[in-house]
């Protein structure tokens, strides 16, 4: 392990840190820009593809809260403006097929509702009155029916028989029972018990019919529902869906089904281990395009594009040419192709697959978002060919566009340039290195501060994704973006593990997370460090949930950092297992086994096998009601560090679930803490030499 200066000889040099000495000046990003900075999502053009609709989110600096409006740009830049108002969450906007009529979830009486807008006069109406909330919009091709799909509720679980309690009495809220192995998920919290299914309404509006029956629901992964799209000729839907008697265990297990709307008939259509999800079907109906793969219970599996017939005969991938994950496929309005996105060295893509196997990429550098994790893009098709997408870039969270194949992206909105015109972002730049481990190439960005000058020495703060099977793009940012407004050199990237670098590159941790992830960061940190403006007494190191795992592994295994923010962690991986709402997952990809059958296994790579080498002052902070990653890992690892006798601090955040971001002063909150702690273990800078 490198060894820091000794604090003796520190005293000798002047006062000040470089944190402490940075003024907070307007041209630079504050936290309260957490609040002016505005998202774009769900990019929805019209059939006709004359104009796009898309979902806006914005923070009420008063409320403390994020809501979301949609809004309506023509796809040749003009007609700008809001459709709906309020605070409210407007969101799943949806055109009819004959795009007069747009269909949107919205919260606005309460509980939230269809609604449908009439794009001619504006008139707006619910069309639902509902008691739990729709989730996704679907239109009937003759637009005549919306499908949805929601909960049916069902009696809770009570074991034995409470007496009646006497008039007047005030007895405390009644136990709580349950028989299912995930009865918490994360952002939901108690899931109300009861099945997912699918409904039809009538697009005028009127009572929803419910299609599929049954004790199982018509959802795929986690909570939530299926994906499932309308046959051309309006008589059935497929759906994706697991209805295995074990989905407990085999959560990820996915089949598709043919489902009748007026008698709820299905046709199982698939029949393998592994997912099966996202159907598209073609638009003559005789052919449907989905995505999955074959189970092999690891860590990272490429999900493939499949073509098949609409009975299910003759299954076969078009994307076994591309080592990358695909995902979101739609037709093109001839048939000839399908479109489809995926993720290539942390660059969003959409491309136009052809029926042989072959592909062509429509649009680049794709995608909307806070964080520069680099997900499958949101994108829609007209009927002439126009694409609707959302670009972003590492000084912009996200713009709609349009594009078509052989065209150019053009851009139609500038939803921060009132924000960014006043301000100076933190210039991002690519790097790769080598890893000291095998010499593999590792990719990665640097954020320089606003202002920067190569002359001078800055503190480097090392920031590591989570997941851990996923990937960083180059993004926007706002986290990072603030650190590099505080000062600092931000240093992120995609160690092996890492999606959209190949099958090979991602299963290099496969039952082996977190190890040699190590060298590919700390070589990263010194690949930094050989560009000659980094000061070596001034490193720091940080990341959340996989990201936070990692910071705990990093000061596990090195001294090099001054100080240490652990995110939402993993530390204990035997009660991870038995605590989270991931609990199958874990033991079945992450792990050989359960953990009594693995127990060398799940302590060896617990980040309590290598607390007693921590010197580094570590910090952690985690949502109260985060069940991805709960609060019992955080404290497990802060008495850890009190006992062996490491400066820690546990911060919990209340009413937080993963990420903490559900209000926005806890995003601001964040970032506060980390400059605040990282500025009490910062040393004064050297002279540059």
């Amino acid at each position: 392990m490198s060894s820091r200066l000794g604090f003796s000889l520190l005293a000798l040099l002047v006062l000040v840190t470089p944190l402490q000495a940075q003024q907070a000046s307007s041209d630079r990003l504050t936290h309260l820009d957490v609040f002016n900075l505005e998202y774009t999502q769900d990019p929805q053009v019209s059939p006709d593809g004359s104009a796009i609709v898309y979902v806006r989110r914005y923070a009420d600096v008063m409320k403390d809260m994020t809501f979301s409006n949609i809004w309506i740009v023509n796809t040749d830049g003009t007609g700008h403006r809001r459709l709906t108002t309020g605070d409210f969450q407007d969101n799943s906007p949806r055109w009819s097929p004959d795009g007069t009529r747009l269909a949107y979830i919205s919260d606005r009486e309460g509980i939230p509702q269809i609604y449908t807008r009439w794009m001619d006069s504006g008139e707006t109406a619910p069309i639902t009155s509902l008691t739990e909330p729709p989730m996704g919009l679907e239109w009937s091709p003759d637009g005549s029916q919306i499908a949805f799909a929601k909960l049916v509720p069902e009696a809770a679980l009570v074991i034995g028989e409470m007496p009646e309690a006497p008039p007047g009495a005030e007895w405390a809220a009644p136990a709580k029972y349950t028989d299912d192995l995930v009865f918490r998920f994360d952002g939901i919290g108690e899931i109300p018990p009861g099945t997912m299914h699918l409904f039809v309404l009538p697009a005028e509006g009127g009572t929803a019919r419910q299609v599929t029956e049954g004790n199982r629901s018509y959802a795929s992964g986690f909570f939530g529902p299926g994906s499932f799209k309308w046959t051309p000729d309006g008589g059935s839907l497929i759906v994706s869906a697991n209805l295995r008697e074990d989905v407990e265990m085999e959560m990820m297990d996915s089949e598709l089904y043919e489902v009748s709307v007026t008698d709820g008939a299905q046709v199982q259509l698939t029949d393998r281990r592994g997912p099966d999800g996202s159907p598209a079907v073609s638009p003559d109906g005789r052919q449907i395009a989905y995505v999955g793969n074959d189970e092999r219970y690891q860590g990272y599996q490429l999900t493939k594009l499949y073509v098949m017939n609409r009975d299910g005969s003759r299954a076969r991938s078009i994307s076994d040419h591309l080592d990358r994950s695909v995902g979101a496929p739609q037709w093109a309005p001839d048939g000839r192709g399908i479109y489809a996105t995926f993720v290539d060295q942390g660059d969003p893509k959409l491309a136009l697959f052809s029926l042989d196997g072959s592909h062509e990429i429509v649009a680049e550098g794709l995608g909307s978002s806070q964080s520069a994790y680099a997900g499958a893009p949101g994108y829609s098709l007209a009927n002439n060919g126009m694409i609707g997408v959302l670009t972003d870039g590492p000084h912009n969270p996200g713009d709609v566009a349009v594009t078509s194949v052989g065209s150019d992206v053009r851009v139609l909105t500038a939803v921060n340039e009132d924000l960014f015109a006043a301000k100076e972002l933190g210039e991002v730049e690519e790097i790769w290195w080598e890893s000291s481990k095998d010499g593999r190439r590792i990719h990665g960005w640097i954020i320089k501060p606003p202002g920067f000058d190569p002359a001078r020495k800055y503190p480097l703060i090392l920031e590591i994704h989570g997941g851990p099977f996923a990937a960083y793009g180059d993004g926007f940012d706002i986290e990072k973006q603030m650190m590099a407004a505080e000062g600092f050199v931000v240093l992120y990237t995609n160690p092996r593990g890492s999606t959209s670098y190949g099958q090979e590159f991602g299963n290099l941790i496969h039952h082996a997370y977190p190890g040699d992830d190590f060298y590919d960061l700390n070589s990263g940190v010194d690949a930094v460090i050989d560009r000659g403006y980094i000061d070596e007494d001034n490193l720091f190191v940080t990341g959340g949930s996989g990201g936070g795992v990692l910071t705990a592994w990093m000061v596990g295994n090195t001294d090099r950092f001054n100080a240490a923010l652990s995110f939402y962690p993993v530390i204990n991986w035997y009660s991870f297992t038995l605590t989270a709402d991931m609990a199958a997952v874990s033991a079945k990809y992450w792990f050989p086994g359960m953990p009594w059958d693995n127990v060398e296994h799940y302590e060896s790579r617990s980040l309590l096998s290598v607390v007693e080498n921590v010197t580094t002052p570590t910090l952690i902070m985690t949502g109260e009601e985060d069940w991805r990653t709960p609060m019992s890992e955080s404290e497990q690892y802060y008495k850890a560090l009190k006992m062996v006798g490491v400066e820690t601090v546990l911060v919990r955040v209340p009413g937080e679930s993963h990420g903490i971001w559900g209000r926005p002063s806890h995003g601001i909150s964040k970032m506060t803490t980390l400059k605040g702690w990282f500025d009490k273990y910062s040393t004064p800078t050297r002279p540059v030499s």
